[in-house]
């Protein structure tokens, strides 16, 4: 028996393209250096927008500007240990601090395009970070007023 309830843990992720090239982030995890895109946990007090924001800094030292709310996604680990509720944001960058260190884990920030997404999949944190990536690229975008912020 479980000695707490079950919750998912709510996480945020950005999906920004530029000139057909996507952002991602080599991060170290305890299954080695792995892909994501800038993304993380909603923290206590803030919008999904306001983390979603946060991360994309912090991870890659941009300003990020959410433009649409690409998709909801369920994930649970292989291991059956954690659920995943991530709120994958669309966006452009709005600027860049140079020389502003990235969140402690994280290697580096890069652009890969689709065709190198996918070449590396086996290196992904999760199968979302392809899955966002492609309901990108289908077109898949909704309106931020879609989730409601108190």
């Amino acid at each position: 028996m479980k000695d707490r309830p079950w919750k998912p843990n709510v996480t945020v992720a950005a999906i920004i393209e530029r000139d057909g090239r996507f952002l991602l982030v080599e991060e170290e995890t305890p299954e080695g250096l792995r892909f994501n895109q800038p993304a993380g946990h909603l923290e206590e007090g803030e919008s999904l927008l306001q983390a979603t924001v946060r991360e994309v800094l912090e991870e890659t030292a941009h300003h990020f500007e959410p433009e649409y709310l690409v998709g909801i996604y369920q994930w649970t680990r292989p291991q059956g240990d954690i659920t995943y509720l991530r709120f994958a944001y669309g966006g452009r960058l709005c600027g860049e601090e140079s020389g502003r260190r990235l969140d402690e884990g994280i290697v580096r920030a890069v652009w890969l395009t689709l065709d190198e997404v996918r070449a590396c999949a086996d290196r992904h944190r999760s199968p979302l970070i392809l899955q966002c990536i492609e309901d990108w690229i289908a077109g898949q975008r909704h309106p931020l007023a879609l989730v409601h912020h108190r």
